[in-house]
């Protein structure tokens, strides 16, 4: 039962990781495409609430002390960037097809405030599952 433990954090951290550190660069770097990677953060987006909810039936299932407190703020700051993440980047990305070059400008500039505001978020849902456990 172990190895499932293990397969299961091993992907919940992966999807994290590359969730949260797509975000942040595109965040930091107008210059990169956010459309190219809006897919991708959002399939990653969806493993790491899967596998979380997972990990939190597994290890946390029937209490909630401190530790899981600090843990379901990281997990409400997590659905509230994926939720920005669609509302502003997934919003824009789709209406880039067709636009004229000063209406791509904008939602370029949409696109980058969303992943700003998501790469915020994602910061604290890092550092609260980085310090979950000492408390």
């Amino acid at each position: 039962m172990q190895y499932v433990y293990i397969v299961v954090l091993g992907l919940h951290v992966l999807a994290g990781v590359f969730w949260a550190g797509t975000t942040i660069a595109v965040g930091r770097d107008p210059d990169i495409r956010a459309e190219r990677f809006f897919r991708s953060q959002m399939g990653a987006a969806g493993l790491v609430f899967l596998t979380g909810i997972l990990l939190w039936y597994f290890f946390h299932e029937g209490v909630f002390g401190s530790m899981e407190k600090v843990l379901a703020l990281g997990i409400v700051t997590a659905l509230i960037a994926a939720g920005i993440q669609g509302a502003l980047v997934g919003s824009a990305s789709r209406q880039l097809a067709g636009a004229d070059a000063a209406t791509q400008t904008q939602l370029r500039a949409k696109m980058t405030r969303g992943e700003r505001l998501a790469g915020g978020l994602l910061v604290i849902t890092v550092l609260c599952m980085a310090t979950a456990r000492m408390f």
